[in-house]
């Protein structure tokens, strides 16, 4: 007899669930909040410029193949992308504009050519990165960190034999403070803390691994924009029978004596003996289960930070920009600082601009012209009624982009819409907004996350940004698997 399993929300990880579990025969049924498919990963349309509203760097498309692999689909026939040779490009208030490119020696090159820093410094430390992520890090991301199984799992212990207390004791600024003289480097590879929605002068050395990705295995664009990913999940999802419940969502897991029934969702019961939370665990315990305490104690973790974001229809082409860019604050560890410690925005915020259309001319945007995704980083929290708040922090976006591009970008704003914390957490049950669930700004904040399962209610699971192993498009992915797994063991 087919088994069933119902999953709550529709993001990458509540899809991935989904599909994994629906080529292994079971029966699924997805219940979504949203009109569409996504969480985090939807689009905007303003005029004539479209957005990706969420995730905008594409790294590791191996996990995205192995799911298509795995259902039998040749991923061509519904996704492709192509990689890119540059990464991100950096600006700094001196002038300075660094390349990140996605080969290790070239990224080398042009660091030691803009700042004197060695080469050889930034090609250790991109190849320490490599062994560290390689024997270290891909094991903790696809193995759950709370299950006994996986301590007695050879591969781990061989991973915690070259994981060195120092990746836990010091933090990443303190690190990279060791491997490079240049302040200006010093920053660009403390920005990696930010991955995760944490705090390089707080988070772990261990998150030196991240640059690997970008520098060593490379960063990739996927046609159409990242909501393609989204797209490409849900059409996979239902050519293997999953079925989905749009403009629906779960009121209450229902459970008996310590074990899920299945869930209340528009006023009706959906039985099933496997259910799989794909939104915030805080909103999971607080109004699925109506467990106050277990919500409360998730809440003592730091939450990541959340964003600000400014959709600009910019009415001009500029060369100078990349399909990422950032423009470093002057004031790097202050700007941190108001983030996580005084729960405000910095006067000189690091900007993040995204521009689909420097990949893709005329499809997001008119010719000639460009989509900006304007981001800065922010606390979690409630914004409503902070409008002078955000005023202030889009003058000081435009300041600085101004300055830095030399260009008054104001009057180039033909189309505007802005994202606070309040509404990323309306929009994608994110608790106040945090990108990440928690934060990584201490030693044991990994394995302080919250686990792919229940350890009280038999047969409910976890995935996505707020449990194991983290946020972003691959860890979520990689939850899924976890989850999968599990369900499949059991």
């Amino acid at each position: 007899m087919q088994q069933n399993a119902i999953v709550i929300g529709a993001g990458v990880a509540g899809m991935a669930c989904a599909i994994r579990l629906a080529v292994a025969g079971y029966a699924v049924t997805v219940f979504e909040k949203n009109a569409a498919p996504g969480g985090k990963l939807s689009q905007l349309q303003l005029g004539n410029y479209s957005f990706d509203t969420g995730p905008s760097l594409f790294t590791e498309p191996g996990n995205i193949a192995a799911l298509f692999a795995l259902a039998g689909e040749p991923m061509q026939d519904y996704f492709s992308y192509e990689p890119l040779a540059i990464a991100c490009r950096y600006f700094y208030e001196d002038g300075t504009v660094l390349d990140g490119f996605t080969n290790a020696q070239l990224l080398a090159e042009e660091i030691a050519q803009k700042t004197g820093e060695p080469a050889t410094a930034v090609t250790q430390y991109l190849h320490t990165a490599a062994g560290l992520y390689n024997s270290t890090g891909k094991i903790f991301l696809q193995h759950s960190l709370h299950s006994r199984k996986t301590w007695l799992h050879a591969p781990i212990r061989e991973a915690l034999r070259h994981a060195r207390p120092a990746y836990l004791l010091k933090s990443l600024h303190r690190l990279n403070s060791q491997c490079f003289n240049d302040a200006r480097v010093v920053q660009l590879f403390n920005r990696f803390a930010t991955y995760n929605g944490s705090n390089p002068y707080k988070a772990p050395a261990m998150l030196r691994m991240i640059p690997h990705l970008e520098h060593n295995e490379g960063v990739f664009y996927p046609k159409g924009g990242m909501i393609s990913i989204a797209n490409a999940l849900y059409r996979l999802a239902c050519v293997k029978g999953v079925v989905f419940h749009f403009n629906t969502p779960v009121q209450h897991i229902l459970q008996q004596q310590n074990r899920v029934q299945g869930v209340t969702a528009g006023n009706r019961h959906y039985y099933a003996p496997v259910v799989i939370s794909n939104i915030d665990a805080y909103f999971t315990y607080k109004y699925l289960l109506g467990n106050e305490v277990a919500a409360q104690r998730l809440l003592k973790q730091e939450r990541s930070s959340s964003a600000l974001i400014f959709y600009w229809g910019i009415g001009k082409s500029f060369p100078a920009l990349q399909l990422h860019n950032i423009f470093f604050s002057n004031s790097y560890r202050e700007e941190f600082e108001a983030i996580f410690k005084h729960r405000q925005l910095h006067s000189d915020p690091t900007v993040y601009v995204n521009i689909t259309a420097k990949c893709e001319p005329g499809l997001h945007a008119p010719a000639g012209k460009e989509n900006w995704f304007v981001m800065v980083n922010a606390p979690a929290g409630d914004y409503a009624g902070h409008e002078q708040v955000k005023q202030q922090c889009r003058a000081n976006v435009i300041q600085k982009l101004n300055r830095l591009l030399q260009t008054d970008i104001e009057p180039l704003i033909e189309e505007e819409q802005v994202m606070d914390p309040t509404g990323i957490e309306a929009q994608t049950a994110s608790y106040m907004g945090s990108l990440y669930g928690t934060s990584s700004n201490s030693p044991m904040a990994a394995f302080l996350r919250h686990p792919n399962f229940s350890r009280s209610i038999k047969g409910l699971y976890f995935a996505g940004g707020s449990v194991h192993p983290g946020g972003g498009i691959p860890l979520c992915l990689r939850s899924a698997a976890i989850v999968a797994g599990k369900i499949l063991d059991t």
